[in-house]
């Protein structure tokens, strides 16, 4: 699992890399910058969909097919913040800020497309403070992690990275669900 989170991880940043130093005015000089700045891609591309999503259609859920069981749209934004929250924590040794809920839904008190957007791009800005403290000297280092074990900051900086793009295009399925074009979304 931690060869494979590895991995994971160098493709990102080599991936990150590639594209981003190229729009970046200035390139990321230090461990801490880099991870801040691949912060921003996921963070980006999510909250162009969470925006583009109307708000009458965030209870949507697939019907047509297996889909029993799956979170409406609400709970996948809900949910990559939940991990934002939990994995900026395992980082800067915190307890997490919200409460994770059932299956890492979030807290029910936070139901508008208004509160969700919040509490979205805030746990963003919470994952940016955690990765500006990632550098070379303690990236090795075990950290507690969500739900139970103990593992090294680059794990948890790897799923930081990777679970906003696994939900994002479960995102993507929902809007063109709905009739929206993602690739027609200001960026």
């Amino acid at each position: 699992m931690i060869k494979h989170n590895v991995w994971i991880c160098l493709c990102f940043l080599t991936i990150g890399a590639t594209g981003s130093f190229a729009q970046a005015a200035a390139e990321p000089k230090t461990v801490s910058e880099a991870l801040d700045h691949y912060v921003s891609g996921p963070e980006r591309a999510c909250m162009v969909l969470a925006r583009a999503m109307p708000e009458d259609r965030y209870n949507f859920v697939p019907t047509n097919g297996e889909f029993k069981g799956v979170r409406n749209f609400a709970l996948l934004v809900k949910h990559i913040a939940v991990d934002n929250y939990l994995n900026a924590a395992a980082l800067l040794g915190e307890k997490p800020p919200i409460d994770p809920g059932p299956r890492e839904n979030g807290p029910d008190s936070v139901q508008t497309k208004e509160q969700i957007l919040k509490m979205l791009a805030d746990s963003f800005l919470y994952m940016h403070r955690a990765m500006r403290k990632v550098n070379d000297k303690n990236l090795m280092e075990m950290v507690d992690y969500p739900g139970g074990g103990r593992v090294t900051r680059l794990a948890v900086v790897t799923s930081a990275l990777a679970h906003p793009m696994d939900i994002y295009g479960q995102m993507i399925e929902y809007l063109r669900m709905n009739g929206i074009d993602p690739q027609k979304l200001p960026g």
